[in-house]
């Protein structure tokens, strides 16, 4: 008699999700001391740089802090499961800070522009706005016509090019380049929304990473049922068993089984 192994059950907490949150958590906890402070800070001299275009801050960064702390919510089961009106009220809210924050962050860049910064990292704002705005609204369009898994798919695509405005941030402070020229930063904006959809269909196709579909059935417990299957899919097929007997599955016309039993000592 053949051993069978038990399949392995994968840890929850390897999930690819919690991951994910811890990281989102690290970079807010970094993003928000080295970056946002002067919102704090009445007399910070970033208020200067900021005093033409703040009333275009405002709704840009509200509306995008929204989304930010709202779309990891958006990821949890449990909530999904059990209130889902929340989920659905909390989906409109995310979809609004992105159709509020994305065309607000392109025109902030291009006013900047005005006083100095390149075409070119106003071209990258408008790249990076559009691909915010085309992914949530193709999950948008998904979840209307009821299709819950490609929504789900193209979600996680739009709030991966929504962390590029915590990434560039912190690859910016952490390796030293944002005290260079706007290029460098540039260059990190273009860098981070290469790889948000990358890094979100890596998230998305994780499970592949795993045992396949059929290692894991042949190292599963047979059930009677799965022991039919085998000689229906080879007609051929014969299972020996331990007397030293083995059995063919014929389908008769009626969509019965029979089956015939023959010793191998009477055989010739």
């Amino acid at each position: 008699m053949s051993t069978i192994l038990p399949a392995l059950k994968p840890s929850s907490w390897l999930r690819p999700k919690y991951l994910l949150f811890a990281v989102i958590g690290l970079m807010f906890a970094y993003v928000i001391p080295h970056d946002e402070s002067f919102l704090v800070h009445p007399k910070d001299p970033m208020w200067q740089h900021y005093e033409p275009f703040k009333w275009w801050l405002l709704p840009h960064g509200i509306a995008g802090a929204c989304a930010l702390l709202l779309g990891p919510m958006q990821f949890s089961d449990r909530l999904r499961g059990r209130f889902g009106q929340l989920h659905r009220v909390v989906g409109r809210i995310y979809v609004a800070g992105v159709f509020v924050a994305a065309p607000l962050g392109f025109y902030i860049q291009y006013f900047q522009e005005r006083m100095g910064d390149p075409r070119s990292f106003s071209i990258a704002a408008a790249a990076d706005a559009a691909l915010w705005m085309i992914t949530t609204g193709i999950a948008m369009v998904f979840i209307l016509k009821g299709k819950v898994q490609e929504h789900r798919q193209w979600m996680t695509r739009s709030f991966g090019v929504a962390l590029v405005f915590l990434e560039v941030r912190v690859i910016g402070g952490v390796t030293g380049l944002e005290s260079l020229d706007t290029q460098a930063n540039e260059t990190i904006v273009w860098a981070c929304l290469a790889f948000s959809i990358i890094a979100a269909d890596l998230v998305l196709q994780w499970q592949q990473l795993g045992p396949s579909p059929s290692v894991a059935r042949r190292h599963s417990p047979a059930s009677p049922e799965r022991m039919l299957e085998a000689p229906l899919g080879n007609p051929a097929a014969f299972a020996c068993s331990p007397e030293g007997e083995f059995r063919k599955v014929k389908v008769v016309p009626n969509g019965s089984l029979t089956t015939w039993k023959h010793s191998d000592q009477g055989s010739s």
